[in-house]
């Protein structure tokens, strides 16, 4: 069982997530600050890291630096109402990340992008 990482303060949004990568049958983890972000990435190895890039403690950008030191080949996908910030999407995707998905968005299209990831 392939194991998804989600690190989002907004409480709906992450279980909404994690509600609909359970429904496909994936362990999931779910976090709510950078902080536990970080430490998660570190101690639950996941298969997937999920993050948003606004948080309390630590942003998505951060998480994803830690991300790439520490497990480069675990994929990463953005979530973030930040869309219109091009220097934003434009610094994670340097940074390595797999995809970027903007707020709001259907749970259904970020359980087919998880999936075409995870192949």
């Amino acid at each position: 069982m392939k194991k998804i990482l989600i690190i989002e303060d907004d409480l709906l949004i992450s279980s909404l997530v994690q509600f609909r990568l359970k429904k496909d049958g994936y362990e999931t983890r779910l976090v709510c600050d950078g902080n536990e972000g970080i430490k998660a990435i570190d101690e639950y190895t996941p298969d997937l890291i999920i993050t948003d890039v606004m948080m309390p403690f630590r942003s998505g950008i951060e998480i994803i630096h830690h991300a790439k030191q520490s497990q480069p080949n675990t994929p990463i996908i953005v979530l973030s109402s930040l869309g219109e910030e091009e220097e934003v999407v434009l610094e994670a995707f340097n940074l390595g990340v797999a995809d970027f998905i903007p707020k709001p968005f259907n749970p259904n299209e970020l359980a087919i992008r998880v999936k075409r990831i995870l192949k």
